[in-house]
C-alpha cells in the first residue's frame, strides 16, 4: 500500500497533535509568576491542538480519508494530550495551589481509560470485532475534560466546579461503556444452521 494512502492529511494532524503535546508540558513545566506568558502559551497549544482534533475529524469524513491508522491515531492523539495535560497540571509546582488539580483527579481519568482500554482488548478477542461508538456521555467527558485544562490555565475562579463537572461524567460514562461493552460480550452469538 502507498504511503500517501496510509499517512493521510488527517493523520499528519493527529501526529502533530502527539508533538504538541512536550511543548505544552514545557510550557507549564517552566511556568512561573515572572513568566505567566508561559501559561497562556499553553493555553494556545492546547487550543491549537483541540481545534486540530476538529480539523482532522471534518477532513476525515468529508474527503473520505478514514483509514485504519486514523481511527488509531486519534483516539491515541485524545488520550495522550489529556491525559499528559492532567498529569502535568497535577504535578506543576509552579502553579498556584487553587489551579492545581489534586492527585485522585488524574488517577480517576487514567484508570478509567485503562478500564476502557483493557474492556476494548477484551471484546476485540473474544469476539473478533470492536465497534463501540462514542455516547453522548462520552462526549460530554471530553468536553468538560477539555474544559478543565482550560479554565485551570486561565486561573479561573469556577475551575473547581468545572473539573468536578468533568470528574462526575467521567465516570458515568465509564460506567456506561462498560455496560455497552458487557452487552456485546454477552450477546448471543450466531451460529451456521445446519443443512
Amino acid at each position: 500500500m502507498e504511503i500517501d494512502k496510509i499517512m493521510n492529511l488527517a493523520n499528519w494532524i493527529s501526529i502533530f497533535r502527539i508533538m504538541l503535546i512536550p511543548v505544552f508540558i514545557g510550557t507549564v513545566a517552566y511556568y512561573g509568576p515572572e513568566r505567566d506568558y508561559l501559561r497562556f502559551a499553553a493555553l494556545l497549544v492546547f487550543l491549537i491542538a483541540v481545534i486540530s482534533d476538529a480539523v482532522d475529524g471534518y477532513i476525515a469524513r468529508t474527503r473520505r480519508l478514514k483509514t485504519t491508522l486514523g481511527s488509531f491515531l486519534d483516539p491515541l492523539a485524545d488520550k495522550l494530550l489529556l491525559t499528559s495535560s492532567f498529569i502535568t497540571l497535577t504535578l506543576a509546582a509552579n502553579l498556584p495551589l487553587r489551579y492545581r488539580l489534586p492527585l485522585w483527579v488524574p488517577i480517576v481519568i487514567i484508570s478509567r481509560d485503562i478500564i476502557l482500554v483493557l474492556g476494548s482488548l477484551l471484546i476485540h478477542v473474544i469476539t473478533g470485532k470492536l465497534r463501540i461508538r462514542p455516547s453522548w456521555l462520552g462526549k460530554a467527558t471530553t468536553f468538560f475534560q477539555m474544559l478543565t485544562i482550560i479554565v485551570l490555565l486561565l486561573q479561573m475562579p469556577f475551575s473547581v466546579l468545572v473539573w468536578t463537572v468533568a470528574v462526575f461524567f467521567t465516570i458515568v460514562s465509564g460506567f456506561d461503556y462498560i455496560i455497552r461493552g458487557s452487552r456485546l460480550l454477552n450477546a448471543p452469538q450466531k451460529t451456521p444452521s445446519a443443512g
